[in-house]
């Protein structure tokens, strides 16, 4: 049985998360309503507080600070909520849809991850295997200890790859093996290059760490990604259609997005600091028009926000869409729960499973993008959460977080 809710507590709660001037629209709402003292709920979410978060997103498009959001909750295997407002394309016109397609940046790993788990449910490895076994170009990889290279004291396993402890980095600080990532980089070393080019490069420079010891966000990632490739025979963004994309549906996911869909990819804005406005990026949007050679399952891949709310469903669903099962409910298990191997920490009071972090205690899952996409799963709520723009720098517009906290505010306990 539902509890009735205080509508004065429930005020109270969201005032500390939301601009005065939806406070006050939220509380006129909720006058009116305290009249036959009755709260209307839709999938046992609170429908005013919901209309609470939709003011919440719209004020950020009203204010300049962001193009365009969609959001979307799923909750019992339905769409319990859906957002969208504002412009894909503000030169062109163009204004966002529920089909608009992303550049999803990071949110592409927690797919990669669940690709490569896939074929551990054949058998063809075992998470506590050493990379080396599969890709033997890694078994010389020195690591940079004290200013000279040293052997790995561990050699790096498949759950250091999907956890960020198996040494690499992304070349964003300041040390001499970050500098190597980031001169390959603005070199254009990759510009061109295939998965396995990258790995070769990855292997002929020694790793940051030593594998096991230490939590970093990298291009472990990619090389999980191209073990997807070695193990299956397949080219990664094949097999991603073929066993993963294909069979949920999620018909606009993808390294690139052709031609004819061109008018459906939403571009990619900043802050102009002088003028105080939103301004294109289109260097980061263009990439993944036409061909795409480096399909990177750390960081690659475009959608849209339906598609990954199916993905985020099979998920839900214990590794099963519609009738068709991709993971087994053990594997998702494990997906979703805390991966890290002993001594590395990831983040105080969050663990971190496969591809994504975890918060065992709320049951919570997920990861964002780059470009500013997030992605929630709510296991002990049986609910999926997803907020899409497409701004950088990252959540430098904390949209994501204020339109979680509300949706949090307004699911109804038993």
């Amino acid at each position: 049985m539902f509890l009735i809710i205080s509508k004065y507590h429930l005020m109270k709660k969201l005032k500390s998360l939301i601009k005065p001037s939806i406070i006050l629209l939220g509380l006129f709402l909720l006058i009116v309503q305290s009249c036959n003292n009755t709260v209307e709920t839709r999938f046992g979410l609170v429908v005013d507080t919901l209309e609470l978060a939709d003011q919440a997103l719209q004020s950020y498009i009203d204010e300049g600070k962001l193009p365009g959001i969609s959001a979307l909750i799923l909750k019992d295997g339905e769409v319990a909520h859906q957002f969208v407002s504002g412009y894909a394309h503000i030169d062109e016109d163009r204004l966002l849809d529920e089909h608009s397609i992303y550049r999803i940046y990071s949110m592409s790993k927690p797919i990669t991850a669940a690709a490569l788990m896939m074929l551990y449910d054949e058998g063809k490895f075992q998470l506590d295997d050493q990379v080396s076994k599969y890709i033997p170009m890694f078994e010389k990889t020195t690591v940079w200890v004290d200013g000279k290279e040293v052997e790995q004291v561990q050699p790096f396993t498949i759950r250091n790859l999907l956890t960020h402890t198996a040494g690499f980095c992304y070349g964003w600080e300041k040390s001499y093996v970050d500098s190597l990532y980031s001169s390959a980089q603005s070199g254009g070393i990759w510009a061109n290059a295939t998965l396995e080019d990258m790995m070769k490069f990855a292997a002929s420079i020694p790793l940051k760490h030593q594998p096991g010891t230490k939590y970093e966000y990298s291009i472990s990632i990619d090389v999980a990604g191209y073990l997807v490739e070695v193990l299956s025979g397949m080219p990664f963004d094949k097999f991603l259609q073929k066993r993963l994309f294909g069979l949920l549906g999620m018909d606009d996911s993808g390294f690139e997005v052709p031609e004819t869909d061109h008018n459906r990819l939403a571009m990619i804005y900043t802050m102009d600091q002088s003028s105080g406005k939103l301004m294109a990026v289109p260097g980061m949007t263009n990439d993944v028009k036409g061909d795409v050679s480096l399909f990177s399952g750390g960081g690659g891949m475009v959608s849209t926000i339906g598609d990954y709310g199916r993905f985020g469903q099979m998920l839900l669903n214990g590794g099963e869409l519609d009738g068709v099962r991709v993971l087994q409910e053990s594997t998702v298990h494990m997906i979703t729960s805390d991966q890290m191997p002993a001594g590395p920490v990831f983040q105080e009071g969050l663990g971190y499973g496969l591809g994504g972090y975890v918060d065992e205690e709320k049951g919570l899952y997920g990861w964002s993008g780059m470009a500013s996409t997030d992605f929630l799963l709510d296991m002990n709520n049986n609910m999926i959460v997803l907020s899409f723009t497409q701004y950088v720098p990252f959540m430098g517009v904390p949209y994501a977080d204020e339109f979680k906290k509300i949706v949090e505010s307004a699911i109804v306990k038993e």
